[in-house]
């Protein structure tokens, strides 16, 4: 209990220096909303700064001329009162906007962390089973370029060619979340039509993160096929799939429990790059809008909720590890 006390204490800790942070850096980039909100109006309405900045006046309600302690100190009681605030452009609640724009991103990122890390795993103890064959070469070859090449630069790659140059897939059609008139709903037409919007973000999230998988599941395999356990199973007769099925598969999924749960938690935060080169509207894309237009309250709002992901994604982890593994024993030394 002092264990799991000292890990929740931590982790609040980390949240209140991470929000904290958040709060001063955000008013730290250069302009504001009424600033952004009235070069937008004189560029593209034509109008003048006085009358630019007398519709911006009306319509934000925060005083940037208060001291920022006093901000601070405001945003923090409402966020203790479990208020994210209203949209500085929008003037919808941040909580609302965040529940309509992260079950897209839960359901791009989740499908794709899932199929990657199941078939990482599985090439993963392939490679090592094969290790020194042409197969294992090429397969370690695969994940080594794939792990190195950021997503954002497989996200240009794949509309430049397969949107543009080879016309495989039109990127028009799939902007969005869903299409024009399509409602959520428990049914095939409804799936098909967010899988297909879903797809280029999937692919994105597979084909950069599938190589993490095989090569990590590969190292880990070939530790445990060297443990004594293992040579002993050997020396009694057993198969080669009785020996993977019964030790060398749960044994070498262990480190792979951390760094998948670690994962669940960037989930939430998504891709804020990917999202906006497809227009996928999910919760990446959303954090870019507001990053763009200095919507204070929205883009804390997300920052606080990728942080608390993350943080509780750890925290889970500290917590079951031990669970797996009972060769761990919280609160004692060696």
């Amino acid at each position: 209990m002092k264990y799991v006390l000292r890990r929740v204490v931590r982790a609040i800790f980390i949240i209140w220096l991470v929000t904290t942070a958040t709060f001063f850096i955000v008013r730290l980039m250069p302009a504001n909303p009424v600033d952004v909100f009235i070069s937008q109006l004189i560029s593209q309405y034509g109008m003048t700064r006085d009358e630019a900045y007398t519709m911006a006046a009306s319509l934000f309600s925060i005083d940037f001329k208060q001291p920022l302690y006093l901000q601070y100190v405001h945003y923090i009681s409402n966020l203790l009162h479990g208020d994210l605030g209203n949209s500085l452009l929008s003037k919808a609640p941040v909580g609302a906007i965040i529940a309509k724009f992260l079950p897209w991103t839960l359901f791009s990122v989740g499908i794709s962390l899932f199929l990657s890390f199941v078939v990482g795993v599985l090439l993963g103890m392939v490679m090592a089973f094969k290790r020194d064959s042409w197969l294992d070469h090429v397969l370690s070859a695969f994940a080594s370029l794939m792990t190195s090449i950021p997503n954002y630069l497989v996200a240009i790659l794949f509309i430049v060619f397969l949107g543009v140059q080879w016309n495989i897939v039109d990127l028009n059609l799939m902007r969005g979340a869903l299409s024009p008139g399509m409602h959520p709903g428990l049914n095939w037409a409804f799936l098909k039509d967010a899988l297909f919007h879903a797809a280029m973000p999937i692919l994105t999230y597979f084909i950069t993160t599938v190589g993490r998988w095989m090569l990590t599941m590969k190292a880990t395999t070939l530790a445990t096929l060297g443990e004594d356990y293992v040579t002993v199973a050997r020396a009694r007769g057993l198969t080669d799939r009785e020996i993977t099925v019964s030790y060398v598969g749960r044994n070498a999924l262990l480190p792979l429990f951390t760094l998948l749960t670690i994962a669940l938690g960037f989930v939430v935060g998504g891709s804020l790059l990917i999202e906006s080169y497809f227009v996928y509207q999910g919760i990446g894309f959303t954090l870019g809008e507001a990053i763009a237009r200095r919507d204070y309250p929205v883009m804390q709002g997300v920052f606080l909720m990728i942080t608390v992901a993350v943080v509780a994604a750890n925290l889970l982890a500290d917590l079951l590890y031990s669970k797996l593994d009972p060769r761990i024993r919280f609160g004692e030394e060696g």
